[in-house]
């Protein structure tokens, strides 16, 4: 894969997952703060499944570049954990903190914890960082 076509997929795929930390960190604010907790659980939940996904659509362009096959079936974070274990461990490390804070803690078990929640965007943000475009 050449230079461009490979700046043509981080383009698309970094675009995408952005959205969708935009969309996130816009349902988060709804969840209002206070001290160190958010006060609204359902728009925590709902922030980090969006999150979740934004982080889900940036490791599928990351592989992509890798050359790593795309399953036709639905993927699950083994999926995920088996290809970039293969190419990246500090990625999988990442990875799987984000997993543990994002879907599991954040989504189904509505963690409120403002600390924790932004642990587990940044983690996001920085996997995504991993497709930025080169300008």
């Amino acid at each position: 894969m050449s230079i461009q076509e490979q700046n043509t997929v981080k383009g698309k795929y970094y675009t995408e997952a952005m959205r969708y930390m935009d969309n996130a960190r816009d349902t988060l604010k709804k969840a209002k703060k206070e001290n160190e907790y958010y006060q609204d659980k359902k728009y925590v939940k709902t922030a980090c499944g969006i999150a979740y996904n934004g982080m889900l659509i940036a490791l599928d362009g990351f592989l992509v570049l890798k050359g790593a096959e795309n399953p036709k079936a639905r993927k699950s974070i083994e999926y995920y954990q088996k290809h970039i274990g293969k190419i990246d461990h500090k990625l999988l490390d990442i990875t799987n903190s984000a997993y543990q804070i994002l879907h599991l803690s954040g989504y189904y078990d509505g963690i409120v914890d403002a600390i924790v929640i932004k642990r587990g965007f940044d983690q996001a943000y920085t996997i995504i960082e991993k497709i930025k475009p080169i300008k």
